[in-house]
């Protein structure tokens, strides 16, 4: 079923070549434009999508709310695109943003740096 209400006004080229979950959904991935730092993940459709391309803020849909959301309306905590990309298969958006403030629900700077599982401690052969 997919997450949105309404039809989208997401261009028809690109909705076309989207790769969807089950739900009518794609994993995007928000990175910091001028250092490369992964944010975050969030969960867009293609009016989410639509609306990320035509306004210069990331806007997800939230699936534990069922709503769409604009990045830092609530938490003061923006993200403005930089730029907007598929991955090969067309089933995650990259999203560069420029981040104003902290990325993660949890007032950190990226989701991605409480929980770290491995660390080289050696570089990749031929580095």
């Amino acid at each position: 079923m997919t997450a949105s209400p309404k039809p989208s006004s997401l261009d028809p080229e690109i909705a076309a070549r989207l790769r969807r979950s089950a739900d009518g959904l794609v994993p995007a991935i928000a990175q910091q434009y001028d250092t490369g730092e992964v944010l975050m993940l969030g969960w867009m459709d293609d009016e989410a999508l639509h609306r990320t391309l035509t306004t210069g803020r990331c806007t997800y849909w939230s699936r534990s709310r069922q709503e769409y959301w604009v990045k830092g309306d609530t938490s003061g905590h923006f993200q403005y695109v930089k730029s907007v990309a598929l991955d090969c298969d067309a089933d995650t958006v990259l999203v560069q943003v420029d981040q104003v403030g902290a990325a993660c629900h949890t007032g950190t700077r990226t989701c991605f740096d409480t929980d770290v599982l491995a660390v080289a401690d050696a570089p990749a052969p031929g580095k």
